[in-house]
Parts: C-alpha cells; sequence; structure tokens
C-alpha cells in the first residue's frame, strides 16, 4: 500500500490490531505489533526490520521493532487463534489446506537451515521451510497456523545430526525438546491445535508431498475429516470391484487368509486401462483473465477421470479391520493434448460425490499457493533476517495477519451478489 492507501484504512486497521493483538499482555506489545503491520503493508522491496523503520518514519523505531519480533515474549498461537476465529467468519472455509513453503537462505546461521528440496526454488537448496494450514473457501483463504520444519541435521537424537548444526540450537533458541519431526505430523499437529481452539472444517486439501504418505490420510480419517489429496504415481491400488479370496487349503498348516487375487496396480494404469473416452470435461471456476465466463473471465475447465479404487500398501492394510481394503475416489486430470493422465488425487468423500465437486476442492489448492505468492511478493514472508526460532515465528504470525487484513479489506469491498427476485 502507498502512505496514503494505508491513512484511508487507518482507522480499520487499528480496529483489526486491537482484536487479533489482544491476548498481548504489555500495551507497548499492542503498539508494537500494530507499527510492525503497518510497516509490513507499506510498498517496499523489502520487509525486514531496518528498511520497514525507514518507512514508517517517526513510528519507526528499528531497536523496538526488532525486539518485539525477536525478543519480546507473546505466543504466536494466541494471536493464531484470534485470527483464525475472525477468518472463519469472514471466510465461512469449505476446507483446510495444507502446504509448506520454502525461505531460503544464503548462510546457515538461521534456526533450521539447511540444504533441501523445496518448491520456491525448484530444486535443493540451503533454506527453511514452513509448513501452514489456511482456511479456504472458492472465494478467499487465510493462513492461521505454522510450524518451522526442524531437519534431521538439527535434532540432536537424530542418527543424520550435524554436530555443527545442533550445536546451534541454544543460540537459535530451538526450545530443547523439539526434535525432527515429518511434515504430514507437523500438518495433522496443526489440525489438531485449530480444532482446540474451535475451528471446525470437515475437510483437508494437500498436494502429493502429502497425500502419498498413508499415514497422513489415515491421520485425517482419525479425525473424522474427508479429504482430497494429491498423490503421484508410485500409488498402488486395486480396482473398486475387486473381491478378496480365500485361496484353496491344502489341508496342513495354518488355513490361508482371504487376500486379493491380482496385484495391486500403478493408479496411473488403472485410469489408463479404463481409457480415455471415460474422462469428462468439467470446468471448476472462472479465473482472473478476461474470457467467456459469465463474469467476463476465463473459464477453467478440463478433462477428469474419476473411477472407485482400494488403496494397497502396509500402512493400508495394517489399518483396515478386514481383508476387503476401504473404497475411495481417484480424480485423474487427463488433457486432450496428452497420451495419457497427467494429474492424480485420492479422496474420502462419499461414493455419490458428483464428479463436479470433486474436481472442484482438487483444484481449490490453487488459494495456498495464491496467499504464498501474496505474503512473499507484497508483504515480506520470507524477508525475516534474524536467527531465532521465537523470530520467525513470530514474523510469519504477523504476515499471516497483514494478509488477513487485506483479504477482509477485499472482501468488503468486493461486489455483493444479489438475490433471486
Amino acid at each position: 500500500m502507498t502512505p496514503e492507501e494505508l491513512a484511508a484504512v487507518r482507522c480499520d486497521l487499528e480496529d483489526f490490531a486491537e482484536e487479533v493483538f489482544e491476548p498481548f499482555a504489555r500495551a507497548d506489545q499492542r503498539r508494537w505489533g500494530g507499527t510492525y503491520l503497518r510497516g509490513l503493508l507499506l510498498d517496499g522491496q523489502r520487509k525486514s526490520v531496518e528498511p520497514m523503520a525507514a518507512r514508517l518514519g517517526a513510528d519507526g523505531n528499528r531497536q523496538a521493532l526488532a525486539h518485539f519480533v525477536t525478543s519480546s515474549p507473546w505466543n504466536p498461537a494466541h494471536v493464531r487463534a484470534r485470527l483464525a476465529w475472525k477468518m472463519e467468519q469472514a471466510i465461512q472455509p469449505t476446507a483446510l489446506i495444507i502446504d509448506d513453503t520454502g525461505f531460503l537462505k544464503d548462510g546457515d546461521a538461521s534456526a533450521c537451515v539447511t540444504r533441501q528440496y523445496t518448491g520456491t526454488a525448484g530444486k535443493v537448496t540451503n533454506c527453511q521451510a514452513g509448513v501452514s494450514l489456511h482456511l479456504a473457501s472458492d472465494h478467499a483463504s487465510a493462513a492461521v497456523d505454522w510450524r518451522l520444519f526442524l531437519p534431521e541435521t538439527w535434532d540432536p537424537s537424530s542418527p543424520k545430526a550435524d554436530p555443527d548444526k545442533a550445536g546451534r540450537r541454544v543460540k537459535c533458541g530451538i526450545p530443547a525438546g523439539t526434535g525432527h519431526v515429518e511434515k504430514w505430523q507437523l500438518a495433522l499437529d496443526m489440525v489438531d491445535e485449530t480444532r482446540s481452539w474451535g475451528i471446525d472444517v470437515p475437510l483437508a486439501v494437500a498436494d502429493g508431498g502429502y497425500g502419498d504418505t498413508a499415514a497422513f490420510r489415515l491421520g485425517l480419517e482419525e479425525r473424522g475429516l474427508h479429504y482430497v489429496v494429491g498423490i503421484s504415481t508410485t500409488v498402488t491400488a486395486h480396482p473398486g470391484d475387486a473381491v478378496p479370496a480365500v485361496p484353496s487349503y491344502g489341508g496342513t498348516g495354518r488355513p490361508p487368509a482371504a487376500k486379493y487375487p491380482d496385484a495391486a496396480r500403478s493408479v496411473k494404469e488403472l485410469v489408463t486401462d479404463a481409457g480415455r473416452a471415460a474422462a469428462r470435461s468439467v470446468q471448476w471456476r472462472e479465473g482472473s483473465r478476461r474470457g467467456t465466463g459469465r463474469s467476463g473471465l476465463k473459464r477453467m475447465y478440463g478433462r477428469f477421470t474419476a473411477l472407485r479404487i482400494r488403496p494397497a500398501g502396509r500402512k493400508v492394510r495394517q489399518a483396515a479391520r478386514g481383508a476387503e481394503l476401504p473404497a475411495c475416489w481417484l480424480l485423474a486430470e487427463w488433457p486432450a493434448t496428452e497420451p495419457g493422465p497427467v494429474q492424480f488425487w485420492l479422496s474420502n468423500l462419499p461414493a455419490d460425490t458428483p464428479l463436479t465437486t470433486l474436481v472442484r476442492l482438487a483444484k481449490l489448492r490453487w488459494r495456498i499457493e495464491h496467499d504464498y505468492r501474496e505474503m512473499k511478493q507484497a508483504l515480506g514472508l520470507a524477508h525475516f533476517e534474524g536467527r531465532t526460532w521465537q523470530g520467525w515465528h513470530h514474523h510469519v504470525t504477523l504476515v499471516s495477519a497483514a494478509h488477513a487484513f487485506c483479504t477482509l479489506q477485499r472482501l468488503a469491498r468486493a461486489p455483493k451478489e444479489t438475490a433471486p427476485a
């Protein structure tokens, strides 16, 4: 925002800050929380403390801002809970979206930085990785919870521990009991935390980095959640109509247990065998570019196949209560220009779920990519220059608050739908 644009919404921002920073114990924390938000919202290439302080003018006390974000003892979970309550009312979310993003680093002094793959760079590089949970509907979304991924090299109890990195834990302020936890488990922990705040959204959406893990899918089911999650072609399954059979018994030894007569096959093989003719054209939303949609925007559509299947794998078999594996949806996108399907999802939504619903929910993940782009390009998500665990969590929470404020402003100014006469 320009200074003039920020001045025009100053009263709204102060009311917003008063609400989300209400848990702060001291008045100076509430003051600097509001000031930090203004620094994030003001136009500028860098949103680290020093350039923000310079843009804030008389309010820009660099030392006070640095202390507030790095050292001040406030719990980010309390702010996130307030943010979640407010955004749940505004967005009316239909899904929780889970993903992770990279924070590229030149050095190795920041908490949890290591060489690892990140989609941000599209390669293995030196970075931190943050896992986030967003409330989302078709028209809006907001990040309400975060976890900083701690690699095994930073965990002293891991056989892969790096002595140099483990030795920097105290300097980075990493809590003594914090060890390596897989990203999918961090995601489930955030689901549990948001539910403890009273946020109860019955559907989760995630990409293949999470959907490929059977333990993650089973964790969502144990929590009573439906899901639509991306998967890769490494996932195997039986057709939905496959039935386990008991092999003939020779009369000696333990009687054989029932099992599927044919080996599980890759999801790509199952869709390919269904044939190109099984794919149907589906429009799931209207984009942002001009086009032929009802609102004058481009229609987003593609060709999709939906099959009932029974996912296989050791974890799934162990969780099954009998010989028969649970059935679920396999959704695949098969563009007319491609020789085969190119993208796959699993869903435990009911068997009578329409294809259009499956596609719309699978494609809802674009909202988290939109959030990351806005938070990184406009609000300085990856600009924090501190090196501590607490500072990182404070900064991403404040950026989420700034992004939520922008979302609320957009929603307030959006044309209201007119009810039919």
